[in-house]
């Protein structure tokens, strides 16, 4: 990601962050369960992390940091890396609210001030992952990683994604080329980037990574669309079509 890209990046989540933080990231800090993604996976159900207490952890990402929250009450030692300043104040308000205090640095994901081989678990919820040159996050993260450490991200699904329109949710229909959503720049919404299955396998494996775990996530029956910051896709399409993925893979060698 160029510099330009990430100041982009950092504006539209400042934007973001005026628009809704003040009321979604203290609910979402409040929250006494880790779910995954829009529609609230349990992590009881889906058991990616396993136990975390005593785990040094580096979110890459972290935005309002409410998931190295729900990291932190479980034991593990979170450190919260974020391109966003306003995201990182609400963060912190949030942390003095709920009495929880660990690091947040602001930096690009890509290149973080922090020393090699340092943490159990590199984690993106919808982060670098997603924010990030898969190339230049991937690398990052593995250095992060001591040896046997994870790394834990999730991000929208490759179908999703094709199916998304400039404006509005997505609808039955491919709306663009599998070649053409590498980098993905959306109108007042910033730049994503999403590889293909094959893609992400070759990426992780080329930097030392084992794929361990790859699942698809689809709406429950029981979920409701309203989803008032995200608007992108409905829980009658996630219903039918994998709307998310999560990926966890294992740094191997010494």
């Amino acid at each position: 990601m160029s510099d330009q890209t990430a100041a982009l990046n950092s504006a539209v989540w400042t934007r973001k962050n005026a628009e809704f933080a003040d009321a979604a990231a203290p609910a979402a800090w409040s929250e006494t369960e880790i779910t995954w993604g829009l529609f609230a996976k349990p992590e009881r159900e889906l058991n990616i992390l396993g136990d975390v207490a005593g785990l040094d952890v580096v979110e890459l990402g972290c935005g309002t940091a409410y998931f190295s929250s729900w990291l932190a009450r479980r034991g593990a030692r979170p450190v919260g890396v974020d391109v966003s300043a306003a995201q990182l104040a609400t963060a912190r308000s949030c942390q003095l609210q709920h009495q929880l205090d660990f690091p947040l640095i602001e930096a690009n994901a890509e290149r973080v001030p922090l020393p090699d081989a340092s943490f159990d678990l590199a984690l993106s919820e919808y982060g670098a992952c997603l924010w990030c040159e898969p190339e230049l996050f991937v690398r990052e993260a593995v250095r992060l990683l001591r040896p046997g450490g994870r790394l834990v991200f999730l991000t929208n699904s490759v179908l999703l994604t094709l199916c998304i329109p400039e404006l509005g949710s997505a609808g039955p229909q491919l709306l663009r080329s599998q070649r053409d959503i590498g980098r993905v720049t959306w109108p007042n919404e910033g730049v994503e980037f999403h590889l293909s299955h094959g893609e992400w396998i070759e990426l992780l494996t080329t930097h030392g990574l084992r794929v361990e775990r790859m699942l698809e996530l689809y709406a429950g029956s029981n979920v409701s669309n309203d989803f008032p910051h995200y608007d992108f896709v409905d829980a009658e399409w996630a219903s039918k079509w994998p709307a998310e993925e999560i990926w966890v893979a294992r740094r191997v060698g010494l």
